[in-house]
């Protein structure tokens, strides 16, 4: 199985970091974490990304708040797909991270999930995944069948208490 690649500009993203590693656990999917800024370790960001594919990755998350680089600086290097976490900051709640990982060049693409979004980032890597490996398709889908009886279960409740 590809491993997924978690970037993060600064140890400070780790509490959001931490929530794609607890969905990459619970589908069984293996990943390394390193903390590369697109600014102050241009280098080593560049070099982990461009030889990410011989290394065994499938896909890459980036994360990182303020002016939000990574992403693009990642993607600049890989063809893997690549999806940028935006990291919300004291200044200006993270839009400026949104921003600034969602607007990529034609032909640069980074797929974006919401502020803080790290689960969905994971999740949309473990999809990624799945394209080629029936196992984790199976538990997507086993996943995507509980959250619905949860949905269904409550539904029951509400309809039992306000519906004469």
């Amino acid at each position: 199985m590809k491993k997924v690649g978690i970037v993060m500009g600064s140890d400070s993203d780790l509490p959001v970091v931490e929530k794609a590693m607890a969905v990459l656990d619970q589908y069984g999917v293996p990943y390394e974490v390193h903390v590369y800024s697109a600014h102050r370790t241009p280098l080593e960001a560049r070099d982990f990304s461009a030889n990410a594919r011989e290394n065994g990755f499938g896909v890459i998350l980036a994360a990182a708040g303020m002016a939000a680089h990574l992403a693009g600086a990642i993607a600049a290097n890989t063809t893997l797909p690549v999806i940028g976490i935006p990291v919300k900051s004291k200044y200006l709640d993270g839009i400026d991270a949104l921003l600034s990982t969602v607007q990529m060049p034609t032909g640069i693409p980074v797929a974006t999930v919401a502020i803080d979004g790290a689960a969905n980032a994971a999740l949309l890597s473990v999809q990624i995944l799945a394209v080629t490996d029936k196992e984790l398709a199976d538990k997507l889908d086993a996943a995507r069948r509980e959250g619905a009886d949860k949905v269904l279960e409550k539904n029951r409740a509400v309809e039992a208490r306000f519906n004469h």
